[in-house]
């Protein structure tokens, strides 16, 4: 499984653009959540403090985790994709507080039972694993307390549940089909309560203004019970 998740990940990470050197602040690290440069929150919302740990599931490149440990926080990412790992490898290869594995997400949260303070994916594994099996999971990883944010596209309408993404190859390949799980607000807060989340929420960040995109960032986040 975890062979056909990194192909159709390595193609994708073939064609996604590498981050920028630096923000538009001129930070070389910065913590991003939505689709759009320089925009929305920030680390803030996972509740951390230097020397907790935090785990991004499905790193890509590790420019979030390079910031938490650019904060003093353990950073830990985990993808499927080789080509994405190396990519990190490359480019923080200064930043000992990140430690990186090739290893789907749900295997590794089994294995980590009250390890981390906050997990988030920024378009990541949250968007593309079956939450009723994922996030009961997650909730086990997070010490009492621990926070759960994540970030994906917002549900076209009509469209919910299990929904067909196709990632561009090749000129002479088909796409690549992974699975993502489209929810409106509302059922994204049925189904944390349902695992086992509190203090939950979800909305809808507006994109920036004066762009020619117009396409908001969904924002959902939960927390274990303390």
């Amino acid at each position: 499984m975890i062979e056909t998740a990194s192909a159709a990940w390595d193609a994708y990470a073939a064609r996604a653009p590498d981050r920028r050197p630096t923000n538009g602040v001129g930070a070389r690290t910065w913590f991003n959540w939505t689709q759009y440069p320089d925009h929305g929150p920030g680390v803030e919302l996972l509740g951390l403090r230097p020397g907790d740990r935090a785990l991004d599931l499905g790193c890509g490149s590790g420019g979030n985790a390079a910031h938490l440990a650019s904060l003093g926080i353990g950073a830990v990412g985990v993808d499927v994709s080789t080509r994405q790992l190396a990519k990190a490898r490359e480019r923080w290869p200064d930043h000992p507080g990140v430690e990186l594995h090739l290893v789907d997400a749900l295997t590794h949260l089994r294995a980590s039972p009250g390890t981390y303070a906050a997990v988030y994916s920024v378009f990541g594994a949250v968007y593309f694993s079956d939450p009723e099996i994922l996030l009961p999971a997650i909730r086990a990883a997070l010490v009492p307390g621990g926070r759960l944010v994540f970030s994906q596209r917002p549900a076209v309408e009509g469209c919910y549940g299990a929904q067909a993404s196709l990632i561009q190859r090749g000129p002479d390949e088909d796409p690549a089909v992974v699975r993502r799980w489209d929810y409106e607000s509302d059922s994204w807060l049925s189904i944390l309560r349902d695992a086992g989340f509190a203090a939950c929420g979800a909305e809808i960040l507006p994109a920036p203004l004066g762009g020619r995109r117009t396409e908001g960032t969904l924002l959902v986040r939960g927390q274990r019970p303390g």
